[in-house]
């Protein structure tokens, strides 16, 4: 259901946990619950179900992504030393590599052109600071200071 905020959540650094389709709620709560983690969601069955366990609960009123964001950094304060340090895909913390250790892994114009390189060792994937690595800082400050304002 929030994919899109999941993903970016990851890129602003938080520690984010996306339940798959064979989640079902009673897991998702136990989760929430058990790791202190703030539910986010747009189903008002499951708010309903986490307020009543006493969850932090942050209800997403609307479709529109950056909207969300704004919602969410409303409610949770971003660490600008996080930012860009998790997987977008799995919410692993990514690791540092030397450039020379991956010549080979990424495409030779990137090797060229770029001196940092980051891993995922779950996905392994590999990350870089390209255009959308610029187009992410942008659209991050511009969320960032909305916020702050």
């Amino acid at each position: 259901m929030l994919g899109s905020l999941a993903k970016w959540l990851r890129i602003l650094g938080f520690d984010t946990l996306y339940p798959n389709m064979t989640t079902n709620d009673d897991t998702l709560l136990d989760i929430a619950k058990t790791e202190k983690r703030i539910l986010i969601t747009r189903d008002k069955e499951l708010i309903i179900r986490g307020k009543k366990i006493q969850l932090d609960v942050l209800e997403i009123q609307t479709t529109d992504l950056d909207r969300q964001l704004a919602q969410v950094l409303a409610h949770i304060p971003i660490d600008r030393t996080n930012v860009l340090t998790r997987c977008t895909i799995c919410n692993t913390l990514l690791l540092s590599v030397e450039k020379k250790a991956i010549k080979t892994l990424v495409p030779p114009k990137v090797f060229e052109s770029r001196n940092q390189f980051w891993y995922c060792a779950v996905c392994n994937k590999y990350y870089w600071m390209g255009t959308h690595f610029e187009n992410m800082i942008e659209k991050t400050n511009k969320l960032t200071n909305k916020n702050n304002q």
